[in-house]
């Protein structure tokens, strides 16, 4: 197996550094240390440069927040602009493409042009071979970022990577998570390396365990086969490697069912042979919105910009499933208050 080395330098060219602050500051004009570095980018890129080539950069402590995910509570961590993502965007710069060399085609998240889409692509793809997809395995991991252990980890990249400046500085952002597991959910950083902490097993199920039909979207995993009793096994045989090899458990929600009966319910949408539907619980949601819209448009009322946000992004995922129905009937009705919003609030923004 390659290991790679001579990346620390790269890490810490200015040219490197510049591109990485380019990078990093996308979205993100109006932060107040995003306009400190530009007010002055050599002066400040040059104190992070020191503090690689002279190993003084200590990581700044997270700023903690709960969010709600689909009904879950998350806890999300945040590192300061400067000096942190802008190292951590450094270090992608220059391992990104060592990692993606590592992924698996199946791996569809946190990863350019391989998310919710390229899943659900998959999906229908997969779903073609109907006698070999008869049956459908879906899992979840576990509380998967908060149980990412550190000391395999860091084995982990120690046999991707041979360059001992990288490999402390990594071991740095690893440990910055207090106790023996988990990275903080919010980091650049932490998605490529949880993706990489699994991509082994990722591996281990193509590879080793001959399974063909396999789509994992970070810790949620689907796959297929033509033999009920065949996924059972396979799940017990998952469930000892993903404890042996990388101390994390499946939830016990696991199912195994009929693929023709239930379609496969999998990245916000509903996969049956043939055609593929909006998520129930995504489409109750949508339909609310959407006569809330309505009631305001019928009673001459404007729109305000997260109603207007909020339709677009419902009709962005309508595009990508067999919902002509639902858009006559739901998002026709509005277009006008939608473009009436465009035309005399988000265009004159534009302009101005």
């Amino acid at each position: 197996m390659k290991r790679y080395g001579n990346l620390y330098s790269k890490i810490y060219d200015m040219d490197n550094l510049k591109l990485a602050h380019k990078n990093a500051r996308k979205d993100k004009l109006y932060y107040k240390e995003v306009k400190m570095v530009d007010s002055n980018e050599e002066y400040y890129l040059s104190q992070i440069q020191d503090m690689l080539k002279n190993k003084t950069y200590k990581v700044s402590e997270y700023t903690v927040s709960i969010i709600n995910d689909k009904g879950k509570e998350r806890e999300l961590c945040k590192l300061p602009y400067f000096p942190d993502r802008i190292i951590q965007w450094a270090i992608m710069l220059q391992v990104e493409d060592i990692f993606m060399k590592t992924f698996c085609s199946h791996t569809c998240a946190s990863i350019k042009n391989r998310g919710i889409r390229k899943a659900s692509e998959l999906t229908t793809k997969y779903m073609k071979d109907k006698f070999n997809t008869t049956y459908c395995l879906k899992i979840d991991i576990s509380k998967f970022y908060p149980n990412l252990n550190h000391k395999i980890l860091k084995k982990l990249l120690r046999r991707k990577f041979k360059d001992k400046d990288l490999l402390e500085l990594l071991d740095k952002i690893v440990d910055s998570t207090p106790g023996e597991k988990g990275v903080p959910i919010g980091s650049y950083l932490s998605q490529f390396l949880a993706n990489f902490y699994i991509s082994y097993f990722d591996h281990w199920l193509k590879e080793k365990m001959g399974v063909k039909y396999v789509i994992r979207y970070m810790d949620d995993m689907v796959i297929f086969h033509y033999s009920n009793s065949y996924l059972h096994w396979l799940k017990r045989k998952m469930d000892d490697y993903l404890s042996e090899h990388l101390k994390l458990k499946i939830k016990p929600n696991w199912q195994v069912f009929p693929t023709a009966i239930r379609g496969v319910d999998f990245v916000g949408f509903r996969h049956f042979y043939g055609y593929k539907l909006l998520r129930k619980s995504t489409c109750k949601k949508f339909k609310k919105k959407m006569m809330n819209i309505r009631k305001k448009m019928e009673s001459n009322k404007m729109i305000n910009y997260s109603e207007w946000c909020s339709a677009n992004s419902y009709d962005g995922w309508l595009k990508w499933c067999d919902s002509y129905r639902l858009r006559k009937k739901y998002v026709e009705p509005i277009q006008p208050a939608l473009d009436r919003y465009y035309n005399q609030v988000i265009k004159e923004r534009k302009v101005a």
